[in-house]
C-alpha cells in the first residue's frame, strides 16, 4: 500500500522514528464476516499461568487469545487515531511470554486502527492474525527461516475488490497489464518500502470483498501507512530473521485501551 501513502505523504506531517481469532472492539464484537485471520483458539495466556508459575504481566502475558503460537508480535498504539506504535517482540517460555526484542516505534496506517476496516480507509486493522507462510522482498533474503520469494517484474498484490484473487499475491507475465484493477501494487517496483516484508493474514481465511487487502509489515518510508505496520529496516530484518515457521508467530494490533482483548 506504499503507493497510496506516498500521495498523502505531502500533507501528513509525521515521520517514521529510528487461523480466526474474533475481533473484539471498544464495544462490540466485529462480525466475523468483516475480520478474517488465521490463528486457532486452542489456547490462551493470562497472567497466572499454570500449574502455579506466576507470569510477569508485561504486554505479552495480558494479551487474551495468542492460539498455538510460541511467538508473538505486539503494535500497541496510544489510541485508536494515532499512526505511531510501539512494537515488541515476545518468546512464549511455558505457560507466560518473555520479551525478545523492542521496543521500537513503528508507523501504522495514516487514520490509525480501526475495528472494522474496509478497503481504501487508511486504517491499521484491529485484532490477533498470523504471518503468511511466505516473505517477500526486491532485496536478497535478509536471514528468514520462511521460504523467501525474491519479487520480479509481474510480481503484484491483487487489490482489487471484485476479482477472484482478492488479497492474495499474483504474477503476471513482464509487461502485461494484469487482468485485476484497483489500487493493485506492482510489488517489484516498491525498492524502497519492500526490501522484504511479511504478509499479515488479515482478512485471508475466507478473504472477504472490501474488507480490506495488503497489510504488510514492511520498511518504513518516512509517512504513515495505507494500513500496512512499518518499521526502520534493521529493525525489520532483526524481526524477520527472528519469526519461525514452526514456532507458529502471531501479531496483535490495537490501541492500549483494548489490545490485551485480542
Amino acid at each position: 500500500m506504499t503507493q497510496k501513502a506516498r500521495a498523502v505523504a505531502a500533507r501528513v506531517g509525521i515521520a517514521a522514528a529510528g487461523a480466526l481469532i474474533m475481533n473484539t472492539g471498544s464495544s462490540a464484537v466485529a462480525a466475523p464476516s468483516v475480520v478474517a485471520g488465521a490463528l486457532p483458539l486452542a489456547a490462551t495466556s493470562t497472567a497466572a499461568g499454570v500449574e502455579g508459575r506466576h507470569c510477569a504481566a508485561d504486554l505479552g502475558d495480558r494479551i487474551s487469545r495468542t492460539g498455538l503460537a510460541r511467538q508473538l508480535l505486539t503494535v500497541e498504539a496510544a489510541g485508536l487515531s494515532s499512526a505511531v506504535a510501539t512494537f515488541e517482540m515476545w518468546q512464549r517460555d511455558g505457560s507466560c511470554w518473555q520479551a525478545a526484542g523492542g521496543p521500537w516505534t513503528a508507523v501504522i496506517g495514516r487514520n490509525g486502527f480501526s475495528d472494522h476496516h474496509r478497503e481504501g480507509d487508511g486504517t491499521t486493522p484491529t485484532g490477533i492474525y498470523g504471518i503468511g507462510p511466505e516473505i517477500y522482498g526486491n532485496a536478497p533474503n535478509p536471514g528468514t527461516a520462511f521460504p523467501y520469494h525474491t519479487l520480479v517484474c509481474g510480481d503484484w498484490w491483487d487489490e482489487d475488490s471484485s476479482s477472484t484473487g482478492y488479497n492474495t499475491f499474483e504474477h503476471v507475465p513482464c509487461g502485461q497489464s494484469p487482468p485485476f484493477g484497483g489500487a493493485s501494487e506492482a510489488l517489484w517496483t516498491e525498492m524502497s518500502a519492500y526490501p522484504s516484508f511479511a504478509v499479515i493474514e488479515y482478512n485471508a481465511h475466507p478473504v472477504i470483498a472490501y474488507a480490506g487487502s495488503a497489510i504488510f509489515l514492511h520498511a518504513a518510508i518516512g509517512v504513515p501507512t495505507a494500513g500496512c505496520v512499518a518499521l526502520p529496516l534493521a529493525e525489520l530484518d532483526r524481526v524477520l530473521r527472528w519469526l519461525v515457521p514452526d514456532q507458529r508467530p502471531a501479531i496483535v494490533l490495537g490501541p492500549a485501551a483494548e489490545i490485551t482483548r485480542f
